[in-house]
């Protein structure tokens, strides 16, 4: 097998960003206490209205963890990164594959300016290009 083989990552459900303490042993007692785990879970819309109303929450607080967690597969992305790009507007591994790599790169800047009034604090377009190259790696091994 390649060394260059892509594994998805797989993270502690209290890695995501954006799901409260609460929310999170909500997740484990239902079983998810993973990445992956919540993925499997969410694989469709009823899924997700399911889990919704399991949680008592609101299934645009589902759809942005799984979006999140779908993000977070992607190695280069991981949990640092994935509420970055669901912030820029990007919400699936599919959506970051189809991106050129200036056009991210500009987008992610732009939004790190105006949250943090900061530049520097931007990937740089090495990190982005490799975000885009894993994601259609990715979907790939997904068709």
């Amino acid at each position: 097998m390649p060394s260059n083989t892509f594994k998805l990552r797989n993270w502690a459900i209290d890695q995501l960003p954006g799901i409260s303490d609460q929310q999170q042993q909500q997740l484990k007692a239902l079983n998810i206490s993973t990445t992956l785990d919540l993925i499997k879970v969410t694989r469709s819309q009823p899924a997700r209205l399911q889990l919704a109303q399991k949680l008592n929450s609101h299934i645009k607080h589902i759809n942005k963890w799984t979006a999140l967690a779908k993000l977070a597969c992607i190695p280069s992305v991981g949990c640092e990164y994935c509420g970055l790009l669901l912030h820029a507007g990007i919400s699936s591994p599919q959506q970051l594959s189809l991106l050129p790599v200036s056009q991210l790169h500009q987008q992610l800047k732009r939004l790190q300016i105006k949250l943090m009034q900061r530049a520097d604090l931007s990937p740089d377009t090495g990190q982005v290009s490799q975000w885009i190259a894993e994601a259609k790696q990715l979907c790939a091994t997904m068709s």
